[in-house]
């Protein structure tokens, strides 16, 4: 039998066999014999390995089965100095013996080794599963609108979810299907008027939309102040005159009246001084100059394009 180790081409089975070869030196390139004799030795071996398998494992005369494989990376991941972990380099072969069967495919992680493994790239470097990961991230390819992060109860399952997009690529065709998934990632799916994925809201988005009312109403509030000197005052007036006020809130108005160091700070506020009075007096000016504000854009729109501002003094025309 000739000694002459053969060549391959760059692939798959080259990067297998260098990988074999590299464990075995690093376990002390045990003769085939022992490593056969430590094979046998182990009640979870999965093949009976002779020392003439090993050999034309590691030589690269012949592809092996993926027992001996198996058997050949713990027995040698236990003899490092120091020692490898063995699931840790089983779970490394596997991908590279699949790929000798399957092509780059195979050398790819099923989707349970990803959850059980990673996505690897712990050492820095890219593996095919990042790369890959990279790719189908829809995040890579496009702005996914902000309203999609808000939280939700979900509608399906997501096994229920993936077999519907399976049997639409089986009916319409990938490119069809992925189109259209990035389509609405952008903005554009059912619901979208509503600022949440299908109108759905909860307590946390709305308080969070109330509050960026409130922001941009203040704002808007120091932008007039600056063109009109008058402006709280008469709004004041106009506030106190306003027949359609509800009730409950004519109430709370009286009642914050009557604090008069609210009120000391409230009649005082410019934009200069607007940082250094107190959040209860923003939002009592915010109530004597606007009357309403209300959302009529979806998340992600300008503040302009999603608020609509109803003042108690109705803004001049620009000149």
């Amino acid at each position: 039998m000739s000694g002459t180790t053969p060549t391959f081409p760059a692939g798959p089975q080259q990067e297998l066999v260098e990988a074999l070869q590299e464990l075995h030196r690093a376990a002390g390139l045990l003769s085939f014999r022992k490593v056969s004799t430590q094979i046998r030795k182990r009640d979870d071996r999965l093949s009976e390995a002779s020392h003439e398998s090993v050999r034309s494992a590691l030589k690269g005369i012949r592809m092996p089965r993926w027992e001996t494989v198996h058997d050949i990376v713990v027995v040698l991941a236990g003899l490092c100095s120091p020692p490898r972990d063995e699931e840790s380099e089983t779970a490394r072969f596997l991908p590279l013996w699949r790929a000798t069967r399957e092509g780059e495919s195979g050398a790819l992680k099923s989707f349970q080794e990803l959850l059980n493994g990673g996505w690897g790239g712990e050492d820095g470097k890219w593996t095919p599963e990042l790369v890959m990961g990279t790719m189908l991230n829809p995040f890579s390819a496009i702005q996914i609108h902000p309203s999609l992060a808000a939280p939700h109860e979900p509608l399906i399952s997501e096994d229920d979810w993936v077999r519907a997009v399976q049997m639409q690529i089986e009916e319409q065709g990938a490119e069809h299907v992925l189109r259209l998934l990035l389509h609405m990632l952008k903005g554009d799916y059912v619901g979208a008027e509503e600022g949440a994925p299908y109108g759905y809201r909860d307590a946390d988005r709305e308080a969070m939309e109330a509050y960026e009312a409130f922001r941009y109403g203040c704002a808007e509030i120091l932008r007039r102040l600056r063109a009109e000197p008058n402006l709280l005052a008469e709004s004041i007036r106009a506030m106190r005159a306003d027949e359609t006020m509800d009730r409950d809130d004519r109430a709370e108005m009286l009642e914050n009246e009557s604090d008069l160091s609210l009120m000391r700070e409230v009649m005082i506020v410019t934009p200069d001084t607007w940082d250094d009075v107190s959040e209860e007096a923003h939002h009592m000016i915010f109530g004597y100059l606007i009357k309403q504000i209300s959302p009529v854009g979806r998340i992600g729109l300008p503040d302009a394009e999603r608020f609509r501002i109803t003042w108690r003094i109705p803004e001049p025309p620009a000149a």
